[in-house]
């Protein structure tokens, strides 16, 4: 009888634990390109090796090519990885890709989003019959500050956010980037 190999999770710098699997390090590699600006492979390695996820520069170059990241040019000049159809929903600092960002959102959400309410830390989100594992994979897709995940039925989704006071400032964004016109 042969054991079963247990691969040891990594802890990130925010807390949440991650297994060691090609899933979790890919969703680690599309966090950090939309948190950081990543001008090198090396620097995306140096990164990913925080979070425990030491890559070597082959595994690096499959990583980038499977999240579909490409070396684009910035508002500023710098030219960075970047994965497409990502645009970080952040606290950033720089308040023109953040609004680039919810119009894009509004435009997918816009008809999509019933209601929206929040209990706790949770907010509640619901959807045409059918629509809610659509809206939360778009709502996943995205680095939105106090987010930690979605969970979806037919036509409801669970948002869970990090506390009470960010469920409430979620759900009124939410509201309000799915009421435009």
């Amino acid at each position: 009888m042969s054991e079963d190999r247990v691969t040891p999770s990594s802890q990130t710098s925010s807390g949440v634990a991650r297994p060691s699997t090609r899933a979790a390090r890919l969703q680690m590699v599309r966090q950090l390109l939309a948190e950081n600006v990543v001008t090198s492979q090396a620097q995306l390695s140096e990164l990913l090796a925080r979070e425990g996820f030491p890559v070597t520069q082959a595994t690096m170059s499959r990583d980038l090519d499977e999240v579909n990241a490409a070396k684009t040019r910035m508002p500023d000049g710098t030219i960075a990885y970047a994965v497409a159809d990502q645009v970080p929903l952040s606290n950033t600092t720089d308040g023109g890709s953040e609004a680039r960002g919810e119009q894009q959102l509004s435009k997918v959400l816009t008809g999509l989003v019933v209601s929206v309410a929040h209990a706790s830390n949770f907010v509640v989100v619901h959807t045409p019959s059918g629509a809610a594992q659509y809206v939360a994979s778009v709502i996943d897709t995205r680095t939105i500050d106090g987010v930690l995940g979605t969970i979806a039925g037919d036509d409801t989704i669970l948002i869970i956010c990090s506390d009470d006071d960010t469920a409430v400032f979620r759900s009124q964004w939410l509201l309000k980037i799915s009421s435009r016109a």
